[in-house]
């Protein structure tokens, strides 16, 4: 085990002998999705990330971001923000709903949040970085971790510098994604990075970036030293990652591919959350994109998916699926 303090959320020594988490990957990581991590095995989940500004202004569609189901015995909250302030109000009021930790987004590359100076547009100022999570830390006892990349482009790589105001603010982590801003998801993560930051600091490092296997999470931390793995594209169609790495952290032998059939039992599953939470209407048109991720590789899979996007009820999916299931005799 790591000899760096841990943060609250990672003293049981069951969820830190597999410290992968799930990222809050906007779109996906609702709390249906985030329950299905859980079960499989998600060390920690994190929500989309929530407009601070949204919160403090009691916009009821923001705070249906942060639902949560009882698979979730914790969970993280991801805040976005420029404003120390208003970042610190956010904080005090997403600290009712009892999260194991609040993150602060400092790597979103989409235009629009950068144009409000927030996600990767914190980069540039990384004392302002340190000003939000000091203001934070004052507001509420939930600990505070911080969501970098390495910097705005690759003549600005600043990521030790911004790590090291986040930690001094007070940060209990930080998680890196090896990319630039300019960048955005394209090219390849750079796994130095994380591992000349998991090598210089006293909180621990998360990895992320890259990682789309199993063998990928143990990979990144094998090479890079990381504390732990955050797992973003790599989770959406496949919680199952959870499972194996849970299951080989444990020195359990996995010794089969999975079937149409456990796939779709666990796709229905995740609608079945997905309508208890938005409805049947909302439900399904989301649950569209993650059927195509569910289905994707396997065998007649495409022409499940060009169905799949004229779907509109519990119903219909719920045949697609059977469908997709007898796939596997």
């Amino acid at each position: 085990m790591s000899t760096k303090k841990m943060p609250p959320f990672l003293l049981d020594e069951k969820k830190w002998s597999a410290p992968y988490f799930l990222a809050p990957v906007a779109g996906y990581s609702d709390v249906a999705f985030r329950s299905i991590c859980a079960e499989m095995g998600a060390a920690l989940c994190y929500t989309e990330m929530v407009s601070a500004e949204a919160l403090v202004r009691n916009h009821a569609k923001t705070k249906e971001l942060l639902a949560r189901d009882s698979a979730e015995t914790h969970y993280a909250i991801q805040l976005f923000g420029a404003n120390p302030a208003t970042l610190a109000k956010a904080a005090e009021i997403v600290s009712a709903f009892q999260p194991a930790v609040i993150d602060l987004n400092c790597g979103c590359p989409v235009p629009k949040i950068i144009k409000a100076g927030a996600g990767s547009a914190l980069l540039k100022t990384p004392e302002r970085i340190g000003e939000i999570v000091r203001a934070m830390r004052n507001a509420t006892s939930v600990p505070i971790s911080v969501k970098i990349r390495t910097g705005w482009d690759e003549k600005s790589i600043n990521y030790l510098e911004t790590a090291g105001m986040a930690i001094e603010a007070g940060a209990c982590a930080i998680t890196l994604h090896g990319r630039t801003r300019a960048q955005g998801y394209s090219g390849k993560a750079d796994w130095d990075a994380i591992k000349a930051l998991a090598a210089q600091t006293s909180v621990p490092i998360f990895g992320s970036g890259d990682v789309f296997s199993a063998d990928d999470a143990i990979a990144m931390r094998a090479y890079t030293g990381c504390d732990g793995v955050m797992i973003a594209r790599g989770a959406i169609g496949n919680p199952f990652i959870f499972q194996e790495l849970c299951q080989r952290a444990a020195g359990q032998r996995i010794d089969e591919a999975l079937s149409p059939k456990v796939v779709a039992q666990t796709a229905l599953h995740h609608l079945e959350l997905a309508v208890k939470y938005l409805g049947e209407r909302t439900a399904c048109v989301e649950f569209r994109k993650h059927f195509c991720a569910y289905t994707k590789g396997f065998a007649g899979g495409a022409a499940l998916r060009a169905q799949a996007v004229r779907c509109s009820t519990f119903a219909e999916f719920q045949r697609l699926l059977e469908l997709f299931a007898e796939s596997a005799a």
